[in-house]
């Protein structure tokens, strides 16, 4: 049974379906690729899914912990390289404004990010580049 079922609607957009909740997306091919830009790239949702995934494992481990992490933030620079045209370098940096008593979550924390499933899916040859400001 699929998970998403996406169509492409022309000019260089796509719109995918995730069938458990109904929540739609778009893509779009960005300015420097043909495209208009007016929603995520491809390679955007990529970095966006590392960054996510990320985030996630670290709540789930953090739940676990008692810890609470409403309010984590994070930015995504995404480098790509050209011939070929692909992802060359993700870069993540996460912010928490709350202080860390307990220093061997902060570290589980950190492996576990590190070690989320799209961090370990990605392929070796794009550098993933991550700071915790915290």
């Amino acid at each position: 049974m699929p998970t998403i079922k996406s169509s492409y609607s022309g000019n260089l957009r796509t719109v995918a379906e995730h069938l458990a909740s109904g929540t739609t997306l778009i893509s779009d091919a960005p300015v420097d690729n043909n495209g208009k830009g007016q929603a995520f790239s491809p390679t955007d949702l990529v970095a966006a899914s590392l960054g996510s995934c990320m985030a996630t494992i670290m709540g789930i481990l953090a739940n676990r912990e008692g810890k609470d992490l409403t309010g984590l933030k994070w930015e995504i620079v995404k480098i790509m390289q050209e011939n070929p045209r692909k992802i060359k370098e993700i870069v993540v940096e996460f912010y928490w404004d709350q202080p860390f008593e307990d220093l061997n979550l902060l570290q589980k924390l950190k492996k576990a990010a590190l070690t989320c499933p799209v961090a370990l899916s990605l392929d070796p040859g794009i550098q993933q580049t991550v700071h915790f400001h915290f």
